[in-house]
């Protein structure tokens, strides 16, 4: 008998949703769900994201679709704009079941290279299973050199991962979720 693969996923939602959105297309989260699990082995996907409350239907379809969401708390700027930064909230959780054994390799969804120390400390363990940008060109050169032959871009997947905008039976269009 086979055994399969128990990877973890962690994904900079924010830096994966500007990333898609700079390409030109947007992301089918479901297909991108199953693509993690059928590609890749993870069984758990987390999704770290800032907290809304008037996205809550988003964060309930994310939910559906499989991701396990972890909030962090954001305040608006002057600007009315959100900055919920992520960052060390991915690093500790990814660093918490690393220590706990509680996957065999990782996925890291980003293209931040202040994720390089965690990229590397993984790789050099031998637990990296790899770590998908969502765009080559704004990817950064420090995490691509850590990553070495393990990084994969989505903007080479947009055929397989993109959403295509279908009519429900009324007419209205669905979401990317």
């Amino acid at each position: 008998m086979i055994k399969s693969e128990n990877n973890y996923a962690f994904i900079d939602s924010q830096n994966l949703n500007l990333g898609i959105r700079e390409l030109g297309w947007a992301l089918d989260y479901k297909k991108f769900r199953i693509y993690l699990k059928e590609k890749y082995g993870v069984t758990a996907a987390y999704m770290f994201i800032g907290y809304i409350p008037e996205n809550s239907d988003m964060y309930a379809a994310l939910q559906k679709s499989g991701f396990i969401l972890k909030f962090k708390p954001v305040l608006p700027n002057k600007d009315g704009s959100h900055k919920g930064n992520i960052d060390a909230d991915l690093v500790l959780q990814a660093m918490i079941d690393f220590f706990e054994n509680k996957f065999d390799k990782t996925v890291i969804v980003t293209s931040d290279g202040d994720f390089y120390s965690l990229v590397k400390y993984i790789y050099d363990h031998g637990r990296l299973k790899a770590v998908i940008s969502p765009h080559q060109k704004t990817c950064s050169t420090l995490l691509k050199k850590t990553a070495r032959e393990k990084i994969i871009f989505i903007d080479n997947l947009r055929n397989k991962l993109e959403y295509k905008k279908a009519p429900l039976k009324d007419g209205t269009l669905r979401g990317a979720f």
